[in-house]
This record gives structure tokens, sequence and C-alpha cells, in this order.
């Protein structure tokens, strides 16, 4: 009877490996097909509010957001609170921000400071896409409720933290307005 037992319980053991391993084959090439859509650019739509994960020409993910407290039109001097527009990249990825985490952005470009020369104004810097930080994060969605950054695309915490592994140094972020 003992013997029965040992091997009815080693079956059902089996099974459940082959079971297991079967389901990880049948899962494994939707998988690595969410893997090949990797994020190769961002696309901010001022006017829309939404901020867009691309891969080639498909959307993967969208997003809401809050920009500048003057959203309207391009950043062009420090201290104005306006959202750049243009073509930007991601040059530096900060864990530790004081917004939580944050995705540096490549403001000013050649012509962002030509721009200001003109003017004879600084550019500015420290453009940022950002999370709400320990501060704020309970706000959550509510912080869209008005533009209230100094120019940086502000999500929320727990939007940053999904998007900020998927965002390599060097991703293309184009700011429309």
């Amino acid at each position: 009877m003992a013997l029965l037992s040992q091997k009815k319980n080693r079956i059902i053991w089996l099974s459940g490996i082959v079971l297991l391993a079967g389901i990880s084959v049948g899962l494994a090439p939707r998988l690595s097909a969410q893997g090949a859509r990797k994020v190769d650019r961002i696309v901010v739509e001022k006017s829309k509010r939404t901020l867009t994960l691309m891969s080639g020409a498909e959307s993967l993910k969208k997003y809401k957001v809050a920009l500048g407290g003057q959203p309207i039109g391009p950043k062009d001097r420090q201290g104005d609170h306006k959202t750049p527009e243009g073509v930007y990249s991601v040059d530096a990825k900060n864990p530790n921000s004081q917004f939580y985490k944050a995705l540096h952005i490549s403001y000013p470009n050649q012509l962002d400071r030509a721009n200001a020369r003109k003017l004879g104004v600084s550019p500015g810097g420290d453009v940022e896409i950002h999370g709400l930080g320990s501060k704020w994060g309970w706000l959550g969605a509510k912080h869209r409720l008005t533009d209230w950054t100094d120019g940086c695309i502000a999500l929320t915490n727990d939007e940053i933290d999904e998007i900020y592994p998927l965002i390599k140094v060097g991703t293309p972020v184009e700011i429309r307005p």
C-alpha cells in the first residue's frame, strides 16, 4: 500500500513538472515578442498633455502628464516655466532625484542656445521627465489638475517606476507643441 502511494505521489509530482514546463514553453514566444518591442523614442504632445512610449511607428503606452506652469510656446530662457519643444535625448538617469526618479533631457540643444544668445538670456537647463517625490507622491494622478513644474514633464511615482527601467540613456525625446 505504501509503495503504491509513493508511486502515485511521484506521478503527480512529475506531472506537475511537465505541466509547468509546457506552460513555460507556451509563454516563451509571447514574452520574447513583447521583449522585441523596445522603447526607442518618447513623444510628448504638450497640447494633449501626453507622453507616449514608441517602438518604431507603434505606440506602446500613453501617459497623461503635467508640464511647466507656462505650457504654451517653447522654452527660450531660464525661469520662464515653459517646457521646451524640439528633439532632445535622455542624457542621464537619476534614481535618487528630489522628484523621486528622473530622466534628464538634453535641453538646451544648439538651436536653443543660439536663440537664447540672440535674446541675451540664459537658456536654462535641468529639464527632466520625473515623478512627484516622496513629499507629493500621495497626490497621484491629481497632480495633473494643473501644470506645475518649472518646465519639466511630470508623471506619478508609479508611472515613472514603470517607465524608468525601459528607457536607456540616448533614447530620443520629441517634444511637440
